[in-house]
């Protein structure tokens, strides 16, 4: 059932990037213009470039950590082993500690999106813009291979959760509210000499 509803979800990310490609390499021609075999024709194409798959898919990876994390909290998931080191390491799903491209924090990001492709997390308008305007847009992160699509970048249901999560990880920051003036302690010293 699952792997059919990432299917359908695949379908239509592709039909959408579709219907928004064909215009962009529609020529006119006297001829009427087939504009369903246009898109059929382009969907196919997007469907062959993209690199996920059934079990692979990343929105089917993270069902499965995420059931695995209900019933055996803070235990590594078998058969990732690599991926196990990271999960204990960090106590968390969070890839990146910071937007590439903004510079912030993930945790101060007031519109947190993530690549389905690679699961980096990158603030939403900047992101969309470096796709738009970079070509090809490879992942803005050092060694990760993967060419973001605007389809494919977004907010899913449990990036917040996982942003509060690693929220709460993090040491709490220095109130500027606490920082106290010694500088006239030296002053003082002095006089009970």
């Amino acid at each position: 059932m699952l792997l059919e509803m990432l299917d359908s979800y695949e379908d239509c990310v592709a039909l959408a990037q579709a219907v928004k490609a064909v215009p962009e390499s529609y020529q006119p021609s006297d001829q009427p213009t087939d504009f369903k075999g246009l898109i059929k024709t382009e969907v196919i194409k997007i469907k062959e470039g993209s690199s996920t798959s059934g079990q692979n898919h990343p929105l089917f990876r993270q069902f499965k950590e995420s059931v695995w994390n209900v019933h055996h909290a803070g235990q590594p998931m078998p058969g990732e082993e690599q991926e196990d080191v990271i999960m204990t390491s960090t106590q968390t799903a969070i890839r990146n500690v910071s937007c590439p491209i903004t510079g912030k924090p993930v945790t101060e990001l007031p519109n947190p999106v993530r690549c389905v492709d690679c699961g980096h997390i990158y603030e939403k308008d900047p992101i969309v813009h470096y796709i738009r305007t970079k070509k090809p847009p490879n992942c803005p992160i050092a060694g990760c291979p993967v060419i973001l699509q605007i389809g494919k970048v977004a907010c899913d249901p449990l990036l917040r959760i996982e942003i509060e999560e690693f929220r709460s990880l993090e040491p709490a920051a220095p109130n500027a509210t606490n920082i106290e003036d010694f500088t006239d302690l030296n002053d003082d010293d002095e006089d009970d000499e």
